[in-house]
């Protein structure tokens, strides 16, 4: 409260009038001179003396009046500091796969704008990011899931990734123009780690479809799945964006998974008790219209 009376003691100290004072803050001038008087009681002092039709300050008031511009002056700089978060730590959780093949342009153009915030990146698997997120270690979570909702969440749909079973470039399957699920028996599986999203896909609809399959060798790498791919170990259900460098070289294929449930997405989640920042949501608000402009 009492800076509301510095600010009114500036406005009388500038104008020499309580009423001018009044009509450029809009307050009543009775409510002008009740500020003052409590200003004075607080610091024990008159700060006002009448000099004709204006108000003079006394040595008092001339003491204290570089004092309350200063007060004002850091009182406006720490509001714009906050307001624009220049510095703090973002925390984001997501996935191996849109870590690494997703997130960097929009971290790069981030960093432009908000180049006093640190990023942290938590690589996890979707119920770790989820619960993170709702107990507010995490700021938001980037997930790749079916079309996801929780009564806590904000969620936000950025753009549908599609997946595919890549194999070695001899493989019989570079001759399909898509992978049914019945394609997928006997072949020897490599599979990513437990608690990946799409992973829990394949083998539910597998086991859904009685369809013999061969567990082979399981990553928690997207590297070391495709290198093992390359070598003709197996094939493996990897979204197009983890492996679409190595389709150019051609050094394995991709072929569309075709199955109903193998629609996913990916997604941005944020808690609805988060308190935004700028910074929160200048980030929130690029994801968003980067998306927007790809689609």
């Amino acid at each position: 409260m009492e800076l509301t009376y510095l600010r009114t003691f500036c406005e009388v100290a500038k104008w020499g009038s309580f009423t001018r004072a009044a009509e450029n803050l809009g307050y009543a001038q009775s409510s002008i001179t009740t500020q003052i008087q409590r200003l004075e009681e607080s610091y024990g002092a008159v700060l006002f003396e009448r000099f004709g039709r204006s108000m003079r300050l006394t040595i008092a008031g001339e003491a204290l009046l570089p004092y309350a511009k200063e007060v004002i002056r850091l009182h406006e700089e720490s509001k714009e500091v906050v307001s624009k978060q220049s510095k703090g730590t973002l925390s984001i959780g997501t996935i191996e796969t849109l870590a690494a093949y997703y997130l960097p342009p929009y971290l790069q153009t981030y960093r432009q704008q908000y180049p006093d915030i640190s990023i942290m990146i938590q690589p996890a698997n979707e119920p770790f990011i989820i619960e993170s997120v709702k107990e507010g270690t995490l700021d938001v979570g980037i997930i790749l899931d079916p079309p996801f909702a929780d009564p806590e969440l904000h969620t936000q749909v950025l753009r549908e990734e599609e997946l595919v079973i890549i194999a070695n470039t001899e493989h019989k399957f570079s001759q399909l123009s898509e992978i049914q699920v019945e394609d997928l028996a006997g072949e020897p599986l490599i599979l990513t780690e437990d608690g990946c999203s799409y992973r829990a896909m394949l083998l539910k609809v597998l086991r859904h479809s009685e369809i013999d399959f061969k567990p082979s060798y399981e990553f928690g790498n997207l590297e070391a799945i495709k290198q093992c791919v390359v070598y003709g170990l197996g094939v493996a259900l990897l979204p197009r964006i983890a492996v679409a460098d190595d389709i150019q070289k051609q050094k394995l294929i991709a072929v569309p998974f075709n199955h109903p449930e193998c629609h996913f997405y990916t997604q941005l989640v944020y808690s609805k008790k988060k308190w935004q920042s700028k910074a929160f949501i200048g980030f929130v608000d690029l994801i968003g219209e980067g998306n927007h402009q790809n689609n």
